[in-house]
C-alpha cells in the first residue's frame, strides 16, 4: 500500500511538472496567436494583455490575406507545391523502398549502398550544379521545378524500406501464386500492410516542404510564385514596424501544419507502434 501511494504520488508531481513545462513551451504561441487579434498599439503593452481589451482580427488578417501582399496567392502555391510533393514522393519512396526489400536481383545491396550514400552529401553541396541544370532545361522559376527536388527522398526510401522488411514474404507469395505481378503485389498487399508508415512519412514530407525556405529561395525568382515562408520573409521586411500583422502572418503559415498533425496523429501513432512491434 505505501508502495503504490508512493508511486501516485510520483506520478502526480511528474504530470505537474510536465504540466507546468507544457505552459511554458505553448505561452509564445499563445502570446502570437493573441497579438494577432489586437490593435497594434496594445502588442508590447506591459502588463501583457492575455485576452486583449480590444479586438482588431478581421482588420489584421484581411490586410494580410487581401492586402498589398496577398496571402491566398501564396497560401495556394504552397498547398499546391507540398502537396504534389508529398504524393509523388510518397509513391516513388514507396516503390523504391519495395524493389529494394522483396525484389532480390544482382548487386541490389550494392546499389542501396550507393543511394544511401548521396544522404551524406550535403544539400548546400549541390546547390550550383542543380541551379546551372535548372537554367539549361528549362525547370528555373517553376513549381514543377520545385516539386522535383522534393519528390526523391533517400530518407523516405531508407525508413519505408525497414518497414517493408517486416511484412511476411509469404503473403507475397501468395499473391504472386495468385498471378498478381509486382505492381499489383506491391499496391494489393505489401502497400496496406505499410499505410500507417506511409502516413507518418506523409505528413513529415508535407511539413518539409511547407517549411522549405531554401530551394524557393534559389529556384523561384517571381513574386507570384512564392511559397509560405518567402512570403513571410518578404511581407515582415516589408511590414516590419506593425507586429500585429506579421503575428498573424505567422499564425496563418502554421495553422495548416496543426491542422494536418492533427487529423494524421493516429497515423503517427499506428505508424510509430507498427515500428515497435516490429523491433
Amino acid at each position: 500500500m505505501v508502495t503504490l501511494s508512493r508511486l501516485n504520488w510520483s506520478r502526480a508531481i511528474i504530470t505537474l511538472i510536465m504540466f507546468v513545462g507544457s505552459l511554458l513551451f505553448l505561452a509564445p504561441f499563445f502570446w502570437m496567436l493573441v497579438s494577432s487579434v489586437k490593435e497594434e498599439i496594445d502588442v508590447f503593452s506591459y502588463p501583457i494583455q492575455w485576452i486583449p481589451k480590444t479586438w482588431n482580427a478581421v482588420e489584421n488578417y484581411k490586410e494580410v490575406w487581401f492586402g498589398d501582399y496577398p496571402f491566398y496567392l501564396y497560401y495556394w502555391n504552397s498547398i499546391k507545391v507540398s502537396i504534389t510533393t508529398t504524393v509523388i514522393s510518397c509513391l516513388v519512396s514507396s516503390l523504391a523502398a519495395y524493389g529494394f526489400s522483396k525484389i532480390k536481383f544482382k548487386g541490389s545491396s550494392f546499389l542501396f549502398l550507393i543511394v544511401l550514400a548521396t544522404y551524406m552529401v550535403p544539400p548546400q553541396a549541390i546547390l550550383v550544379p542543380q541551379f546551372i541544370l535548372y537554367r539549361n532545361i528549362g525547370l528555373f522559376d517553376s513549381h514543377l521545378g520545385l516539386i522535383l527536388l522534393g519528390s526523391f527522398s533517400v530518407l523516405g526510401t531508407f525508413m519505408l524500406r525497414q518497414f517493408f522488411m517486416g511484412v511476411n514474404n509469404e503473403f507475397l507469395e501468395s499473391a504472386r501464386i495468385d498471378g498478381a505481378g509486382h505492381f499489383r503485389t506491391f499496391w494489393s498487399v505489401a502497400f496496406p500492410l505499410v499505410r500507417p508508415a506511409v502516413a507518418t512519412y506523409a505528413i513529415l514530407r508535407f511539413i518539409w516542404t511547407w517549411n522549405d525556405y531554401q530551394n524557393p529561395l534559389i529556384f523561384l525568382r517571381s513574386d507570384h510564385l512564392y511559397t509560405i515562408p518567402l512570403a513571410i520573409q518578404k511581407f515582415t521586411s516589408m511590414s516590419g514596424e506593425f507586429y500585429s500583422l506579421i503575428m498573424a502572418a505567422a499564425v496563418s503559415a502554421i495553422a495548416p501544419l496543426l491542422i494536418i498533425f492533427i487529423i494524421g496523429q493516429k497515423s503517427v501513432i499506428e505508424g510509430i507502434a507498427l515500428g515497435g512491434v516490429k523491433g
